[in-house]
């Protein structure tokens, strides 16, 4: 089964959709959203209300640090993305928070972890952000494959039976085999803000049959999207971002 997953979607409408057709285009069956589907971007309606109805037709929808401070607290947030998660409040519905209060942190399938942050503690946000992370999170999860978001940054990493660690910056559009006796945590990137360098939207597109991984970034209209930002008054800097990737 080809499995399309995305995560940190950030209320990025233009993102979203490009992502959206994209995986339609390369006949993915299912998806899977990591979380994080607001903050920081303008279209926080928009986004949740397509999640929810991807979610009734069967996509597993995971709960990430923004959607928990929807009605949580902020308080560990940068300036910016404060600003973005206390105007996102006062943008949703009640249904809105109904349903992104009640997205769970963690999904299993067999060996399969999805997971927004981290296999160690989810509940926590640490970030995967290298080597020594990834090992932990492999190692305490015990999955053959984990596949989270949250760092914004593509990134794959893979623990032999030695309990060496391996990590590679993925190339894109290639399918990499995901050898069986190893583990492996592939943090796929961010639809709706990357931050690699690359302002293309990223997603990956898991081969369950196959075991293959690819890693894929989408072109889309960055500067409607930063507009839209400055139109609802959110921070410059969320804005010009989008351009740069960073």
């Amino acid at each position: 089964m080809l499995v399309a997953i995305f995560s940190d979607v950030h209320a990025n409408r233009e993102a979203f959709e490009a992502c959206l057709a994209h995986a339609r285009l390369l006949r993915a069956e299912r998806i899977v959203l990591l979380g994080d589907i607001v903050g920081y971007g303008a279209d926080p309606v928009w986004a949740v209300e397509t999640v929810m109805g991807l979610a009734e037709q069967g996509a597993v929808v995971l709960k990430g640090n923004h959607d928990a401070a929807v009605d949580g607290s902020a308080d560990d947030m940068n300036g910016a993305a404060r600003a973005a998660i206390l105007w996102t409040r006062d943008q949703l519905g009640a249904p809105h928070h109904d349903f992104l209060a009640g997205l769970p942190l963690i999904h299993e399938e067999g060996e399969i972890l999805y997971v927004h942050a981290n296999g160690y503690a989810p509940a926590s946000w640490g970030y995967v952000t290298g080597p020594e992370s990834a090992q932990l999170s492999m190692e305490r999860s015990g999955h053959w494959l984990t596949l989270c978001g949250h760092v914004h940054v593509p990134a794959l990493y893979h623990l032999d039976l030695a309990g060496r660690i391996g990590a590679f910056n993925p190339t894109c559009r290639i399918d990499i085999p995901l050898l069986a006796q190893r583990q492996w945590l592939a943090v796929v990137g961010s639809v709706g803000q990357p931050r690699d360098g690359h302002p293309a939207a990223a997603y990956g597109l898991l081969d369950t049959d196959k075991r293959t991984l690819r890693y894929l970034r989408v072109p889309y209209d960055h500067e409607r999207a930063a507009r839209k930002i400055l139109a609802a008054g959110l921070p410059e800097r969320l804005a010009d971002r989008l351009a740069v990737g960073r």
